[in-house]
């Protein structure tokens, strides 16, 4: 898994170049809102629970078919395996958020999560609905605490387009 340090001098070595004033401004860009990804994900982690709880209530209650017989909520096994698999798209966007590199996801979410929700016959909409109002309730949760950027949505629309993308 890379940050966005490494991400970035690795892009320069491989071409064989020292910063130039683009790189140095990308750099300063995630040193200034460091502070700010640590405690956006400090909060993730004290209130992930209930944000995933949240957020699977306004799923459902937005497309209610979903825990009906016959869909893909529905049984409460199936049920626990969305609120399981929202708090893993939760927790990997944390990573993300706080790395500032959107690799992790790639590496461990996004990768193979065709086939297996293929095989699963899992619906990607409303996955990526879930992970649309994931995104919605940090936001809030950061903009109480006084923290807003374009920072904390881009690991989660990383995922969501990520997702909307897949062939299913």
């Amino acid at each position: 898994m890379r940050d966005a340090i490494t991400s970035l001098i690795a892009r320069y070595d491989l071409a064989g170049r020292y910063l130039d004033r683009n790189g140095i401004e990308r750099l300063q860009a995630y040193f200034d809102t460091g502070l700010a990804r640590v405690q956006v994900a400090r909060m993730i982690t004290a209130e992930a629970a209930n944000l995933v709880r949240a957020a699977a209530s306004q799923l459902f209650t937005e497309q209610p078919e979903l825990i009906r017989p016959g869909g893909n909520a529905y049984t409460t096994r199936r049920y626990a395996t969305c609120l399981r698999d929202m708090d893993y798209f939760l927790r990997y966007a944390s990573y993300a958020l706080v790395a500032g590199n959107n690799d992790v996801l790639d590496e461990r979410v996004l990768e193979g999560l065709r086939e297996t929700y293929n095989s699963l016959g899992v619906p990607l909409g409303p996955s990526v609905r879930g992970i649309q109002i994931l995104k919605e309730k940090v936001q809030a949760m950061a903009a109480q605490a006084g923290i807003t950027g374009d920072f904390i949505a881009e690991p989660f629309d990383y995922l969501a387009q990520g997702l909307s993308e897949q062939d299913v």
